[in-house]
């Protein structure tokens, strides 16, 4: 029951910013292992382990940060909320995303491209 408002746009975009980074920090982590010779899915499966604690980390800090703005009923919660709605909802959502699809994805393409996939 919550209008989409300026605030929330806003929200949208610092949102898009923190999970482009987090995807593009994580598909070079994969290209850099496969570099050193690992196979597809070993380097897949490293690339989400070396990356499971600064994804959640980055989400979490924020979304604990926007928490109070979320709860908030006072003077300027009508422009607070919204935002805080956004990013925590986009956190929980984009970490998701990073961590479980995008491997899947990757390994989608790379077997559309004729790359062996291994163990």
């Amino acid at each position: 029951d919550m209008p989409f408002s300026m605030s929330a746009g806003v929200g949208f975009i610092a949102l898009s910013g923190i999970a482009v980074l987090a995807d593009m920090v994580m598909v070079q982590t994969i290209r850099n292992h496969l570099d050193e010779g690992m196979d597809l899915m070993a380097a897949i499966e490293d690339a989400a382990l070396t990356r499971l604690r600064p994804v959640l980390m980055t989400a979490s800090v924020a979304a604990i940060g926007f928490l109070p703005m979320a709860l908030s009923t006072g003077t300027g919660a009508e422009v607070q909320k919204p935002l805080a709605t956004v990013v925590i909802g986009g956190l929980l959502t984009s970490t998701v995303l990073t961590l479980l699809v995008l491997p899947a994805i990757y390994i989608l393409l790379q077997k559309g491209r004729g790359q062996s996939i291994s163990r």
